[in-house]
């Protein structure tokens, strides 16, 4: 495991050049430049030099981000801005009570259980998956955290799957990790690679996703082909219709790496409108623990995006981010004639499937 000293190389790489202020939300919003990477590096600059500790106004600042990785994208230097900032993090925070609590709760012992309460609990309510012949494509469902404790991304999958020619492999896969490396947690975060990685002992062609964020993380450390829902269904040519007509528009996440899927997915589906919204791929302002860390910020980024949202009439706003599903509905809570905020899979779900 690295140490912060490790990253100093790729710290004064950093030119100062700001131009991830262009793309952070936060800084968007708040106009600190303590809340882009540049502003974050002159400070870590100084705890390896000597001249600064990294203390609790420090790790406030590492808080304020929300991990969407768009100064990594746009950095000219290539700077691997996460990995630093978790570092940091996990360098400071081991140390503190208040670390020492948060890995007590982030343990397999009580994060893990907690998963599992709800695996068990909700078992009734999901539709076992059907299994297929030898001939089909064969893929490994990262579930993910949220979908195992709702039951019913399960349901949906059975019935949009159930006919196609493929056939979806459970396995009892830990977290990602992302909460883990945003709570600085670096051993919790090895420990759930590691687990993962035992439960790819298998033969599959491809890992399904349907969380953006989760398959972002996991090709930090998995290598093997990746395909997720959307992808998944044009791969199959499944063909889709709403009774009625709608109108939907669709939000991009962060840590979706393209959208190339959706038109030619929606192309397929007969009585559905698609409207793109002013900025669709802007972040949402959830970012997990900073919604809870950064109340404020993060409810005026989720507005502003609502903004846009309402722009476009739609009756339904999709996406394909359980996380974003929360900051989509935080921006448009009480607004009138807000579009339903729903999942890709539960969208095509409430659609007849057609030959």
């Amino acid at each position: 495991m690295k140490n912060l000293e490790d990253y100093a190389g790729d710290i004064n790489k950093c030119s100062k050049c700001g131009l991830c202020q262009s793309v952070c939300p936060v800084y968007k919003e708040t106009g600190n430049d303590c809340a882009v990477s540049r502003g974050k590096f002159v400070m870590l600059d100084g705890v390896l030099k000597g001249d600064l500790k990294l203390n609790k106004n420090i790790n406030k600042y590492l808080d304020l981000c929300l991990k969407c990785g768009k100064c990594s994208d746009f950095c000219p230097s290539g700077i691997d801005v996460c990995k630093i900032f978790e570092t940091a993090k996990y360098q400071y925070i081991k140390n503190t009570l208040t670390g020492k609590i948060i890995f007590f709760l982030e343990s397999r012992f009580i994060f893990g259980n907690f998963i599992n309460f709800f695996k068990l609990i909700t078992k009734p309510f999901r539709k076992k998956i059907s299994k297929k012949n030898t001939n089909c494509l064969k893929v490994v469902y990262f579930k993910g955290c949220i979908n195992n404790i709702f039951p019913q991304t399960d349901n949906f999958l059975e019935k949009i799957f159930k006919n196609s020619n493929v056939e979806i492999i459970e396995k009892d896969f830990d977290c990602c990790g992302l909460p883990f490396l945003s709570s600085g947690n670096l051993k919790r975060f090895a420990q759930a690679k590691e687990h993962n990685l035992k439960m790819l002992d298998c033969d599959f062609d491809y890992i399904l996703t349907d969380c953006a964020s989760c398959e972002s993380t996991l090709k930090q450390y998995i290598n093997a082909k990746f395909i997720n829902i959307g992808e998944l269904i044009n791969l199959q040519g499944l063909k889709f219709k709403y009774s009625k007509p709608v109108k939907i528009t669709f939000h991009k996440p962060c840590h979706l790496e393209n959208d190339k899927f959706l038109i030619p997915l929606l192309n397929n589906c007969k009585n559905v409108e698609y409207v793109k919204m002013p900025n669709y791929d802007e972040c949402c302002g959830f970012g997990g623990e900073f919604s809870i860390k950064n109340r404020k910020i993060s409810k005026a980024i989720s507005e502003k995006k609502a903004e846009n949202i309402i722009k476009t009439n739609a009756d339904y706003v999709v996406t394909t981010c359980p996380g974003c599903i929360l900051g989509l509905k935080q921006g448009l809570s009480g607004g009138k004639n807000s579009p339903k905020v729903i999942s890709l899979t539960e969208f095509l779900d409430n659609a007849e499937l057609i030959n």
